[in-house]
């Protein structure tokens, strides 16, 4: 991208980016900023990648679903959750290479800007979610983790090999949570003035928020697990899910949003 494309006249930019550059900043707060073509680029590769990032959980579902019905008893058990283990690291790979792909736009885009805003200290990761939201995450992991382990300890031999497939879709998950956001905080700051500052800042927090989203270990121990697990642990599970939910709406209710957020760390920069 050149700097034409910066002031408006990039012919590579299409113009229903542009309009939905214009939607976002509307909807965030900003309806007078005018949707810059750096902004409309930068919007649409996160859609895209947004959109494939959806597509791996559902991946992990199936092949732990598949790596499910396909173990049998003895050795040849551990043949369906070694695919699995590899089918988790593949995903781990597409991750990254999309974290990558929006690392790379947002670069190209930084190197073609006239001037660049500086002294800005990079937001952290209280910044970018918030300590209860942080904690949030790592008590729902810990408590998925828990409840797996405690799966393993049963009698039955099917809720056993379920909760050895589900221990490796949870930590492949909370990998993935980790690496999406140490790469959030290693991007580098694209602005060029203090309305490209607060989209950059919001487009941060935002990532940040969508990628701690703990899906993987709400669903995956109750879709496997469940039927063949005791009723004291069929219990558990439910409880996890129905607490974590209660506790993730009273942290985005008491949560300052996005736009607040980003000027709170604009302020203090």
């Amino acid at each position: 991208m050149s700097s034409d494309a910066l002031s408006g006249h990039d012919p590579a930019v299409r113009p229903e980016d542009l309009k939905m550059a214009e939607i976002w900043l509307t909807g965030h707060g900003l309806p007078d900023v005018r949707p810059t073509p750096l902004l409309a680029v930068r919007l649409a590769v996160r859609r895209r990648a947004r959109l494939a990032n959806a597509i791996l959980p559902a991946g992990l579902f199936i092949g732990a679903a598949l790596a499910y019905v396909s173990g049998e008893s003895g050795l040849h058990a551990m043949v369906p959750v070694l695919i699995l283990i590899v089918l988790v690291i593949g995903m781990l790979l597409a991750q990254a290479l999309l974290d990558r792909w929006v690392r790379r736009v947002d670069r190209r885009a930084g190197e073609a800007l006239p001037r660049r805003t500086a002294h800005l200290a990079q937001p952290g990761w209280q910044a970018l979610l918030g300590r209860p939201r942080a904690v949030f995450i790592v008590a729902t992991f810990a408590g998925a983790t828990a409840l797996v382990v405690s799966a393993l300890t049963v009698q039955d031999a099917d809720a056993r090999y379920a909760a050895l497939v589900v221990l490796v879709g949870v930590a492949g998950a909370g990998a993935g949570i980790v690496l999406q956001l140490r790469d959030l905080l290693a991007r580098p700051i694209v602005a060029e003035d203090e309305a490209s500052l607060t989209a950059d800042v919001i487009m941060r927090i935002e990532d940040a928020r969508e990628a701690g989203m703990p899906t993987v270990p709400w669903s995956l121990p109750v879709v496997l697990i469940f039927g063949a697990a005791p009723l004291w642990w069929k219990v558990a599970s439910i409880a996890l899910v129905i607490i974590g939910m209660i506790a993730l709406v009273v942290i985005t209710m008491r949560t300052p949003s996005s736009v607040t957020t980003a000027r709170r760390v604009m302020s203090l920069s």
